[in-house]
């Protein structure tokens, strides 16, 4: 297959993964830790009203979501891509870093925790993962 192709499949297929597990994990992060009484968080209007009653605890959910969902679509990038791995799983996780950029803007959340999603979740994840595609040779 020519290389140019498949580093396009290894874009696409990451991207989407990546997409899918967030979106699931965001999805799930009510079951997993309960949000705030009588919070409604199933909608934009529902999570900015709710969102001074957050403690740390809501917050690690979306942080693992943006991590893993990163580091999977970065991985498989690096996994599937035939050239420039690095760079190719690095663009991933900017791709998600312009969303994670994105929510900030449309839904404001604890400066602390837009620090630490925007510099921890994406881009040391992506080159995390592609480290390790590096590493296995």
């Amino acid at each position: 297959m020519n290389p140019n192709i498949r580093n396009v499949i290894g874009v696409f297929v990451g991207l989407s993964l990546g997409m899918f597990i967030n979106g699931y994990l965001v999805s799930i992060s009510g079951t997993v830790v309960p949000p705030p009484e009588g919070a409604i968080l199933t909608t934009e209007e529902g999570l900015k009203e709710a969102m001074h009653l957050m403690q740390p605890k809501h917050f690690i959910m979306p942080f693992l979501a943006h991590a893993i969902g990163t580091f999977v679509g970065a991985l498989l990038t690096a996994l599937i891509a035939d050239t420039r791995k690095m760079r190719l799983a690095l663009s991933v996780g900017v791709v998600f870093l312009i969303g994670g950029i994105a929510m900030v803007y449309i839904l404001p959340s604890p400066l602390w925790f837009t620090v630490l999603d925007l510099v921890g979740a994406y881009i040391p994840m992506a080159y995390l993962a592609a480290k390790l595609v590096e590493k296995r040779g």
